[in-house]
């Protein structure tokens, strides 16, 4: 027989810390969550885990949701009080016992008749008397009781019921997540504006059980799929990793490397993506240099398109062709973050670049273009300092925006907080109307360094995208990053145009955008990027090679537009491509995936597992979350190259440039 504790200091800690501190202001859903015992709605044996922010298993093979979730589903309801709520899937009953709080009625439909006995048993033992269970169909919802001023659904389905919508009262608000993947999906908002008409908002990325019914995922599908999950491929970790040492390509040095084998491997290639799983480290560049430079010097290849801003990179551009008419006042990538393009190793590339040019006639010298979006890090900057002048905590729900540029960050809490503020809507108008003037202003730097590039229709869609880019992105939206990618792809398939038939172009971006999406996570939730839209367009003639480590040091920052810092890397995590690759025992390594002759190393890498991916921010608190999602190598990547420790980037300082020509795209 266990012991009943008081757990209120615990639960009070959990509201302050886990919950208040992450964004959850509204006063009646923290007093809810203080009020509402947890482990009340807990199996006895996990009473002491009741206030960690943590999903816990109840019977059913189901889950207790984590404390912030609840909260921030509640709060995105933006309940005033004295509603009638409709909660599909009463679980345990803990988001129940939470909304009875604040609501006057609350009706709860649990598909699972043990989990809705228990139920009823702790509400009616502890005085949940406005609480109403009901064992059955939750995507069908509680006709009878309706229309509902709120609907929230604690389990994911392909779409949203359409016998819950019609439920909803009109200005009512439903949270429910909904995806593909049975097991990830979109925390997304409806709002009935109109008897036919429902306002969708994105809220969050998370990870709900299947919701099963009629307009649902099917019982018997849901066990299908089940039953299809392929068994672990007969190659155990410790023979894959030996395979990883016995078919790889080891090398000790950067500069001498011999790519001879991976020139040959790439063949006739017409496009080359070389990623990277950090933006701050040193070794990614400069092999990426010395394979660039291989690229250019054997193969031909025209030019260079990085993940950069198109100026900044036009800037470059103009200094290495020794452009002849005056560069645009522009001073490139001396915005957050500064590290990612201004640093020691991409200097020493340029500067050779420069050196190639100089040898060789105009309309042979190789050019450097960025593809992304018309200045993505300074138009971020220009937002955050209006809403900071106009509203600070509003600006600090940006930075917590913005710092989620990968599409698998899967933190809540990361992706919540815009949900939580109308102060947040209340700013759009101002800066959309601010982004519309800033990017006026950036097309003028485009046009004048990029005239040679794209013609005015190129430019106008430019200014079109990047606006819709952040009307998207400042609401956390996934699209955003389909439109970035599809936007970086089209800039380079311009510019494949305008060098001509015979160009050939070399991509430096980030992993996550030049391995085929897929092969990851990314396809389950409906996001592409610009190595999936190359490898369908040019089938054999993309090659793409990702780059990893296991530890060392990495240039990042801990939050958007925070103090750049010298952070170190954690070891890789168990069941991930990195822990194998360390596993291998070889510290520097090409490893072939197209050309693998080895059966076994491809079966085996085929198996889904965790990689890892860094961008400007690192947050090594919440590693697991932020910085890992699935992937399949061999599909994702043609070649893999492995540095087991690495070093962080040089970022260029101020000293070094100070006695510089004014055509130096780094200025001061």
């Amino acid at each position: 027989m266990h012991a009943i504790i008081d757990q209120s200091q615990q639960r009070d800690w959990m509201v302050k810390h886990q919950i208040e501190a992450r964004g959850v202001k509204s006063r009646r859903v923290l007093e809810a969550m203080r009020t509402v015992p947890r482990e009340l709605f807990l199996p006895a044996a996990l009473h002491e885990f009741a206030y960690e922010d943590a999903p816990l298993p109840i019977a059913g093979n189901q889950t207790i949701s984590q404390p912030y979730i609840v909260a921030m589903m509640i709060d995105a309801l933006d309940l005033k009080g004295g509603e009638t709520v409709l909660d599909i899937g009463t679980g345990s009953g803990y988001a129940a016992a939470v909304l009875s709080c604040i609501a006057a009625r609350v009706y709860s439909v649990e598909r699972i008749v043990q989990l809705a006995e228990d139920a009823k048993a702790v509400f009616q033992a502890h005085g949940f008397n406005n609480i109403h269970v009901l064992q059955g169909d939750g995507t069908r919802g509680w006709p009878e009781h309706a229309p509902y001023d709120a609907i929230i659904v604690a389990a994911g389905g392909p779409m949203v019921p359409e016998s819950l919508k019609n439920q909803l009262k009109i200005g009512g608000r439903l949270i429910i997540p909904v995806g593909f993947d049975q097991l990830s999906q979109e925390l997304i908002r409806v709002t009935r504006i109109g008897e036919h008409e429902f306002k969708t908002e994105d809220l969050a990325d998370v990870r709900f059980v299947p919701l099963l019914g009629e307009e649902g995922w099917k019982q018997e599908r849901f066990e299908a799929t089940e039953r299809r999950q392929p068994a672990p491929p007969p190659v155990a970790e410790i023979k894959l990793a030996a395979l990883i040492a016995d078919r790889c390509e080891s090398f000790t040095d950067i500069e001498y490397v011999d790519l001879a084998p991976l020139m040959k491997r790439i063949g006739d290639a017409r496009i080359v993506l070389l990623g990277e799983s950090s933006h701050g480290t040193s070794e990614f560049y400069r092999l990426r240099a010395r394979i660039t430079r291989e690229l250019i010097e054997s193969k031909g290849f025209s030019f260079v398109a990085i993940e950069g801003d198109w100026p900044d990179a036009a800037r470059i551009d103009h200094y290495v062709r020794h452009a002849e008419y005056p560069p645009s006042e522009w001073t490139a990538f001396a915005r957050f973050p500064t590290w990612m393009w201004r640093n020691e190793e991409v200097r020493h590339f340029v500067d050779w670049l420069r050196a190639y040019n100089a040898d060789r006639s105009s309309n042979e010298r190789i050019a450097f273009h960025g593809l992304d979006l018309y200045s993505l890090y300074n138009s971020i900057r220009s937002i955050l300092d209006y809403l900071q002048s106009v509203d600070p905590a509003t600006a600090e729900v940006a930075r917590q925006r913005y710092g989620c540029l990968t599409p698998w960050q899967s933190d809540p809490a990361a992706y919540g907080h815009a949900a939580l503020t109308r102060q947040y809507q209340d700013c759009e108008q101002e800066v959309v109307t601010m982004l519309k003037e800033l990017l006026t202003k950036r097309q003028a730097y485009a046009e004048h360094d990029g005239e040679r590039f794209l013609d005015a229709v190129q430019n106008a869609r430019l200014v079109t995208n990047a606006e819709r880019y952040y009307r998207t992105m400042y609401y956390g939206s996934r699209s955003s990053w389909n439109l970035r990618d599809s936007h970086m792809f089209d800039t380079l398939v311009a510019l494949l145009a305008h060098h001509g038939p015979e160009s050939k172009a070399v991509i430096w971006a980030h992993n996550s955008h030049v391995g085929d999406s897929a092969a990851t996570e990314m396809s389950q939730r409906g996001e592409f990027n610009i190595g999936h839209l190359c490898r369908r367009q040019f089938g054999e003639n993309a090659y793409a090679i990702g780059l990893g480590t296991d530890t060392g040091t990495v240039a990042a920052a801990e939050n958007w537009d925070s103090p750049m810092e010298i952070m170190t890397v954690r070891p890789a995590l168990e069941n991930s491509y990195e822990w194998l690759c360390h596993d291998s025992g070889i510290d520097r390594f090409l490893l072939p995936l197209r050309t693998a002759r080895d059966p076994g190393l491809i079966q085996g890498l085929n198996q889904a597992r965790l990689q890892r991916a860094i961008g400007v921010i690192y947050r090594p608190e919440s590693e697991r979350q932020s910085h890992y999602f699935t992937a399949k190598l061999p599909q994702q990547f043609d070649e893999f190259i492995w540095f087991d420790r690495t070093t962080a980037i040089k970022p260029l300082a101020t000293e070094m440039l100070k006695s510089l020509p004014d055509t130096y795209p780094f200025g001061i």
